[in-house]
């Protein structure tokens, strides 16, 4: 007898049964959910993000179908888990042994249109997931769709096109983090200045501080001063003085 494929409220109700309402407490202040707030009205159950993998990975065989109920849940947990069962399915159809580019394009497919509905809405959401799902697919392709996201209303639409950039960067290619970084040089909302500012430190970082340096000799004074302070941080101290001066 074939055994049942797993389903969201499987996912469900083992998140539910590790789920501690004190941390629930935190992690609703920790993530900014109360009114005109970034992440006002999302729900935690109080269940910690290494204790969310270890619940992820026993649901690794979930169904596409499955993980897009997830991701339309109303339960932060939810969603992050069926994002973390979605990077392992990408990873897995990735590798030389596995590979599987109709997959691939399908997940890609999913994962965009989680992301267009709102439901990859909170930072930790989107950081999980844009640079493992959307970068990778996205390394040897045309990259237009980023800076349809790099335009859209929605923050978590700007930020997803930002951390998609991190595959590029761990490639060794810096160009589309500094276009997008130009494109969105006036943004201040603090969760872009802080993706923006992130991505040009790990340019220095994993490729080269020149290529930093260049950047910021042409953009420092155009840039927000937590943008600055985090793309300088791993600069010597009178040359971080220098930039952040501007």
């Amino acid at each position: 007898m074939t055994e049942a494929a797993p389903t969201a409220a499987d996912v469900q109700t083992a998140l539910r049964a590790i789920a501690n309402p004190a941390d629930a407490i935190h992690l609703q202040r920790f993530f900014k959910t109360g009114p005109g707030e970034y992440g006002e009205g999302d729900v935690f159950l109080g269940v910690r993000v290494p204790a969310t993998r270890g619940v992820a990975k026993r649901f690794a065989a979930l169904p596409l179908d499955e993980i897009d109920a997830l991701l339309d849940s109303g339960v932060h947990e939810d969603r992050l888990a069926g994002l973390i069962i979605l990077n392992a399915m990408f990873a897995r159809a990735s590798k030389p042994k596995t590979f599987d580019d109709a997959a691939r394009a399908e997940m890609v497919d999913r994962y965009l249109a989680a992301v267009r509905r709102g439901r990859v809405n909170n930072w930790d959401l989107v950081d999980v997931s844009a640079e493992n799902i959307l970068g990778p697919w996205l390394l040897d392709k045309p990259r237009d769709l980023l800076f349809d996201l790099a335009a859209a209303a929605s923050l978590w639409e700007r930020r997803v096109a930002l951390l998609s950039t991190f595959a590029f960067i761990k490639s060794g290619d810096a160009t589309t983090t500094f276009e997008l970084s130009e494109y969105l040089l006036d943004d201040r909302h603090d969760l872009i200045q802080k993706a923006l500012g992130w991505m040009l430190r790990e340019v220095g970082k994993r490729i080269d501080q020149q290529q930093l340096t260049g950047f910021l000799d042409k953009h420092a004074a155009d840039l927000g001063r937590t943008a600055l302070s985090y793309a300088t941080e791993h600069l010597d101290p009178a040359v971080r003085a220098h930039y952040r001066a501007q």
